[in-house]
């Protein structure tokens, strides 16, 4: 699989989705039974897993907000600061 297909594969997964290929590889290279070229693989789809985490995770801090009421019983929403 070529890498750009790689890429989009990672694009179209969810969070958990990819979190839990993430833990795959972790565990895959973890045992030691894979060999190099594997590993380098491998190392490099977790790198591109990785990023995919933290974007989804990103957009979802943007999307977070905290509501607030004031001494007058008004209600407002505001981005969360994180």
């Amino acid at each position: 699989m070529s890498e750009n297909n790689t890429k989009n594969e990672i694009d179209k997964m969810t969070f958990e989705e990819a979190l839990k290929s993430l833990e795959e590889i972790v565990s895959q290279l973890d045992s030691g039974e894979v060999d190099l070229d594997k590993a380098v693989e491998a190392y490099e789809r977790g790198t591109n897993l990785k990023a995919h985490c933290e974007k989804k995770l990103k957009e979802a801090q943007l999307r977070i907000e905290k509501i607030e009421v004031d001494k007058e019983g008004e209600i407002t929403a505001k981005n969360l600061d994180v």
